[in-house]
């Protein structure tokens, strides 16, 4: 099956670059899929009716697919292949208006200089050696090729891997410590291609639970991506996602009747870190209420998400999983909002992990967990992880084994103190501390603490790590004024 899926993308190599085989090879995967299945149940609705008619109709067949818009139709053609190619998925959005529009994403099917019909035709022919019907390839199958392929996407596309993919073994630490139940609303803001929201059903599934009656729920910025969402949530077997095109700090998609923003049980997030260029003055006067710890600096709008997310937790049962940077735990600019984050009694804990955990990316990076409900013991409290040796490495690229999730999972279930390795903190001793979250002036060495050195070391090297945000805040001023200038 990998073999099969990257040997696609092998037949475009040369022709475009490799950050854009997913806006080809992910709709004609799909495309091949949805022809198959309808071909599948037609074969079913035939032994059963032993009509054809009555076996194309459409409650034996869970999407329709029109005349001329078949695997079959397409692969007939051998001129202006990328034309018809798009005018069968247009149909196919067409004919599915509840649950395809917008699916096959946006690609410049029609550019012959950049897919000419020899190449598309070695596509489809490719694809057409295997057959992708249920029986013989079942969704969890399927779906787990399909995250191999992103996987291959992101590491074959660079810098741009980190936005498109998430290390999956990280995700799946995430998700246990959610712990996200049957029927549960599950959300995920800035959703890439849907990996986060999928690990919510696959870990139901792999405990036997119900999964399919999980409500899914993800808003993502770019158009192609998004598209690639829905149909990863489709290759996996979830038809009842609701995946959303759209900023979601300037235009958030999901709203109650009454405008509000919606709740959700669970929400999982890998939103993008610090970015720039966000419309701070709307979120100043935010019709969501969203800024209920104030408004973040222009040049960081990490904690804009964070307090949308926190917004869209429901009151009762409501809990998330972010990774952010470490910089939201100290940086000197977001200082008020922090304070303002401890004393609202929503963060639950802070866990560190190890470098490299993202593809094409040394960074470390930290993973913020919120409750609403907290347990009466848990309350006035946070729960401090140092996790940064947790991690394998292997061929450039880390990742957690299972006794390592199993380890931090561990730590955060029990909410003690742990020397060396976590530490409960009162919002009174992370006030003392001047509502600093930076890990290593709450975890420290039991033999180290009795000598007196480690209040020292921690305040130095708290003082240090404010200097050096401080410091980045200053070179990328400077880089942004240069780059300014560079292009005028």
């Amino acid at each position: 099956m990998e073999s099969y899926l990257w040997g696609a993308a092998e037949l475009l190599r040369g022709q475009i670059d490799a950050g854009d085989y997913k806006q080809f090879i992910f709709p004609l995967v799909f495309l091949k899929r949805l022809s198959d299945v309808y071909d599948e149940e037609h074969a079913a609705g035939l032994d059963t009716y032993h009509d054809e008619e009555l076996a194309d109709l459409p409650e034996n067949h869970r999407f329709d697919i029109p005349d001329g818009a078949h695997w079959s139709d397409i692969r007939a053609v051998t001129t202006n292949v990328g034309t018809t190619i798009r005018k069968a998925m247009n149909a196919i959005e067409k004919a599915n208006p509840e649950t395809l529009p917008g699916v096959f994403g946006d690609g410049d099917w029609g550019n012959k200089d950049l897919l000419p019909d020899s190449t598309l035709t070695g596509l489809i022919e490719h694809f057409s050696t295997k057959t992708l019907s249920v029986a013989n390839l079942p969704e969890d199958e399927l779906g787990r090729g399909y995250e191999y392929l992103i996987k291959k996407f992101a590491d074959d596309s660079g810098h741009t891997a980190q936005e498109f993919y998430t290390n999956r073994t990280l995700v799946h630490l995430m998700t246990m410590m959610l712990k996200p139940e049957p029927g549960e609303s599950v959300y995920d803001p800035t959703c890439g291609t849907g990996g986060m929201l999928i690990s919510t059903a696959a870990e139901l599934r792999r405990q036997g639970q119900e999964w399919r009656n999980l409500k899914l729920y993800g808003q993502e910025l770019n158009y192609g991506t998004s598209a690639i969402a829905r149909m990863n949530l489709f290759l996996h077997g979830i038809e009842d996602g609701h995946i959303e095109h759209g900023d979601t700090l300037t235009k958030p998609a999901f709203l109650d009747r009454h405008g509000r923003l919606r709740t959700f049980d669970v929400v999982l997030a890998n939103p993008p870190y610090s970015i720039k260029n966000w419309n701070r003055a709307a979120f100043i006067k935010d019709p969501h209420g969203r800024n209920i710890w104030g408004v973040p600096p222009q040049g960081r709008a990490d904690y804009a998400f964070f307090q949308h997310i926190a917004k869209s937790l429901n009151h009762k049962t409501g809990r998330a999983a972010i990774l952010f940077p470490h910089g939201v735990l100290f940086r000197r600019e977001e200082a008020v909002l922090r304070e303002n984050l401890v004393k609202s009694d929503l963060l639950e804990s802070v866990i560190g992990l190890g470098p490299g955990l993202f593809y094409n990316s040394p960074m470390e990076a930290v993973v913020i967990t919120l409750r609403t409900a907290k347990p009466q013991a848990q309350r006035g409290k946070v729960l401090f992880i140092n996790a940064v040796n947790e991690y394998a490495r292997e061929q450039a690229q880390s990742f957690l084994r299972d006794q390592h999730q199993q380890k931090i999972l561990s730590a955060y279930e029990n909410f003690t103190d742990d020397d060396g390795f976590a530490a409960v903190a009162t919002t009174g001793q992370i006030s003392n501390k001047g509502y600093s979250l930076a890990i290593p002036l709450h975890v420290v060495n039991g033999s180290a603490a009795s000598t007196g050195e480690v209040r020292s070391v921690n305040e130095a090297l708290g003082k240090w790590r404010n200097s050096a945000a401080a410091a980045d805040a200053a070179i990328e001023g400077v880089l942004s004024l240069f780059l300014q200038e560079a292009t005028k």
